[in-house]
């Protein structure tokens, strides 16, 4: 009988992850859009853009052949490709006895639940959902008509505080403000003309949209936002169909965005453009408070 090896690869090492892990990731871009775009990230900038805790990325093998990925960069969520549940079994157990921390996790929705699961039995934490998102992919490009007034242009440095500024309230909003530095942000984005502005017609930015940078084909656009003072004017939607534009000019193959489906108008504002819905996403913390053995 013909023995099965299946067992995860643990490394805190980006180079030799990409090295087993590259060719999966890039099999399936747009459901490993995050892994590949945080990837990417890391190995234009240094694998400690977050702090000083090294990243950990690990792979799932079965005789030899790469079924799953998983990173995590502290102080960031686990962030997993999908699992079948003996997978996400194997890696909460895995995890657990290294002591490795999991403050949360990213995963398609059914893969999320999967790992929570076995992470409670595990471990006695406690899953706290804390959003539901789904992964679009643009199809044919819709311009909102009439577009409002202004125009778009590439941010550059004498945005930088703008940038700063608008991100920290961006990752406020959606729960992650303590994490990033605003400035160190802007500047990574404008060292390669990731952010769009939408200024009025007196030249001052009323929106702003990201991109990252393009990797297997595909890119994301990332984040979208529009002051509160100054929503419901367009704006979002005339600086996602900019930017969406340019990437389709640009020759990707996959233009992909992330919605908040407790936001009805942004994901309606974002199918009217020519976003099709790809597959569904949670995010989840988890809670160690009365654990024992393990503190999260």
């Amino acid at each position: 009988m013909t023995s099965v090896t299946y067992a995860w690869q643990l490394t805190h090492d980006l180079d030799a992850f990409l090295a087993r892990a590259g060719d999966f990731l890039r099999s399936r871009p747009a459901r490993h859009t995050v892994a590949l775009t945080v990837t990417e990230a890391l190995r234009r900038r240094g694998v400690n853009p977050y702090g000083k805790e090294a990243p950990v990325f690990g792979a799932l093998e079965r005789d030899g052949a790469v079924q799953a990925a998983f990173f995590r960069t502290p102080p960031y969520r686990l962030n997993l490709t999908p699992l079948d549940e003996r997978g996400a079994e194997t890696l909460a157990a895995l995890l657990a006895d290294a002591e490795i921390e999991v403050p949360g996790v990213n995963a398609d929705t059914d893969t999320v639940a999967a790992f929570a699961g076995a992470w409670e039995r595990r471990t006695g934490a406690r899953t706290v959902p804390l959003r539901s998102e789904r992964l679009y992919r643009l199809g044919d490009l819709a311009v909102p008509e009439p577009a409002p007034p202004g125009r778009p242009r590439i941010a550059d440095a004498g945005d930088r505080d703008l940038l700063a500024r608008w991100y920290t309230e961006f990752a406020e909003a959606i729960g992650e403000g303590a994490h990033r530095d605003g400035g160190a942000w802007a500047d990574d984005r404008i060292s390669y003309g990731g952010i769009t502005l939408w200024e009025d017609p007196e030249g001052t930015p009323v929106a702003m949209a990201g991109v990252t940078p393009p990797v297997a084909g595909q890119l994301r656009v990332a984040p979208v936002y529009t002051p509160a003072h100054l929503r419901g004017r367009g704006y979002a939607g005339a600086v996602t169909a900019e930017v969406s534009r340019a990437a389709v000019a640009s020759g990707v193959r996959e233009v992909l965005l992330f919605t908040d489906l407790a936001n009805p108008t942004s994901n309606g504002l974002y199918q009217r453009i020519g976003y099709r819905p790809v597959s569904d996403f949670a995010a989840y913390d988890f809670t160690y408070e009365g654990c024992e053995g393990y503190q999260g």
